[in-house]
């Protein structure tokens, strides 16, 4: 029986801070500035990694202070962030697990984001068993998270397929003996799993 395991953000579900920051800056280039800069993705994943928000946003304003309202903002309204499920990948889990195989779920997240989205998508509860990086304290693709997901569900490496969307992680997994998929659409993965349909 095979194991599937799943990134969240970018293959299950839709996270993307232009739909908040766009408007609310008034323009994409504005929020592409934003985000290269001040919220920039490696701040956010120090709050994937575990650190608490509050302390994230208050070293961001202390090295912002001019921009302390809009910093204030990316945590205030994260959920604004979120689209929905990914389209196609429901009806994908689903059927996979009709057919046998064993669903479980690996992401770069903050825990105290993931918990205000954990029960607002179906998708997370066809998942057999979940680890959250804001939870361990570690993110992909250090090999260490892989080997949480792994020996706390007593998984085998050599049976299970890993499914993300950046590349860096993919290749994270494939460094621990996991097979990976690089996800592009819902359609594309189920050639890759069922090639035979």
């Amino acid at each position: 029986m095979k194991t599937l395991i799943f990134d969240f953000g970018g293959v299950l579900v839709d996270w993307n801070p232009h739909y908040l920051l766009d408007g609310y800056f008034g323009s994409r280039e504005k929020a592409d500035w934003f985000i290269r800069n001040i919220c920039t993705m490696q701040w956010n994943e120090e709050m994937d990694a575990g650190k608490p928000l509050r302390v994230g946003v208050a070293e961001r304003c202390a090295l912002y202070p001019e921009y302390a309202k809009d910093i204030a903002v990316y945590f205030d309204r994260w959920i604004e962030m979120m689209g929905g499920q990914i389209e196609g990948m429901y009806d994908l889990l689903k059927e996979l697990r009709q057919r046998g195989f064993r669903l479980y779920g690996l992401t770069n997240w903050a825990s105290e984001t993931f918990c205000q989205v954990r029960h607002r998508y179906p998708i997370f509860d066809l998942l057999e068993g979940m680890v959250v990086s804001g939870e361990e304290h570690c993110i992909k693709p250090d090999p260490r998270i892989f080997h949480i997901l792994l020996d706390r569900y007593r998984l085998d490496p050599a049976d299970c397929i890993f499914i993300d969307d950046r590349l860096s992680n993919v290749q994270g997994a494939e460094a621990v003996g996991i097979q990976g998929i690089q996800f592009t659409s819902a359609k594309a993965l189920r050639e890759a799993l069922l090639p035979e349909n």
